[in-house]
């Protein structure tokens, strides 16, 4: 942008948000984040709280069928991430959690 970014031209992610802290106050609190990168783009992240990305996603009804699961980490962090539209802001859901991988038992243990 050849201009300085404004808070004004965040608006519309601020304003969502504060929908969000209105309508949906008695949720989890997330992780947030309003970039002057993506000025129309809200984020909430959950760390080590699946459950609490779930809530969110049932609570604004996003479609579970829009969720993608990855790993990272070397495959020990699941990420789960959507996006919706939401009070014309593009709202990201993310969550991360531990991959629970079972014990492996050692040679000769019983």
């Amino acid at each position: 942008m050849s201009e300085t970014l404004t808070l004004d031209g965040m608006a519309v992610a601020l304003r969502a948000l504060r929908v969000l802290a209105v309508d949906f106050g008695h949720l989890p609190a997330p992780d947030v984040d309003v970039s002057t990168f993506c000025p129309d783009r809200l984020r909430l992240r959950f760390h080590d709280n699946m459950s609490a990305f779930e809530a969110w996603r049932a609570a604004l009804g996003v479609d579970p069928d829009t969720v993608v699961y990855s790993e990272q980490s070397a495959g020990l962090t699941r990420v789960l991430k959507t996006t919706a539209d939401f009070a014309g802001a593009v709202l990201e859901l993310t969550g991360y959690g531990d991959v629970h991988v079972p014990a492996v038992a050692e040679a000769g243990a019983a």
